[in-house]
């Protein structure tokens, strides 16, 4: 099993060794480029992505061309458009690889087999859905509750690292402000 996943795993479930190999041939490696499309708007999410390397954005698109980033997936972390994959309906999101990345992929039956297959890996995958769906919420409320500057200190302290490895502008649309904002709190400092 790749050492990201087994990391992953650690602490959350116990696997035998049949376990983790049928969980290794689940998982298929794939490398893309910066700005690849692996789930386009339209199309039905086929499988969920776990980042070894790099980061996933998922972003819809307004009739004006406007995108509008729902969630950035980096290191150690699961994502897809989820609501398509687990429908199996085509997606409202376009999923990118806004980075060169590293993903090991899980398709959908796979997945079903999984949770059938190893004991835990369901209670494992809801506790993981329920603190993504949590994190969402607050985002959601932030946006509501906070101003720009509030925003922007929040993730200044919960992720610094994507202020400085991510294009300002996805970073302001993240956060729900322009690129001119963004860059007038940098300069608060």
């Amino acid at each position: 099993m790749h050492p990201a996943l087994c990391k992953f795993l650690e602490g959350k479930i116990n696997l035998s060794a049949a376990h983790q190999e049928l969980i290794n041939r689940c998982f298929q490696p794939k490398s893309t480029k910066r700005h690849e499309i692996l789930v386009p708007k339209g199309a039905i999410a086929k499988h969920v992505y776990f980042v070894v390397k790099g980061c996933l954005r998922v972003f819809l698109t307004g009739t004006d061309g406007s995108e509008s980033t729902r969630f950035l997936v980096f290191e150690g972390r699961m994502g897809t458009a989820f609501p398509s994959f687990i429908l199996q309906q085509p997606s409202v999101a376009t999923v990118e690889s806004l980075e060169p990345s590293e993903l090991l992929a899980l398709n959908f039956p796979d997945r079903q087999m999984l949770f059938q297959a190893v004991p835990g890996w369901e209670t494992m995958n809801r506790i993981g859905i329920e603190r993504d769906y949590i994190a969402s919420i607050q985002r959601i409320e932030s946006f509501i509750t906070l101003d720009a500057q509030a925003r922007y200190q929040d993730l200044l302290r919960s992720h610094p690292d994507m202020i400085k490895r991510l294009p300002a502008k996805i970073v302001a649309d993240y956060l729900g402000i322009s690129p001119e904002t963004l860059s007038r709190l940098k300069a608060k400092k």
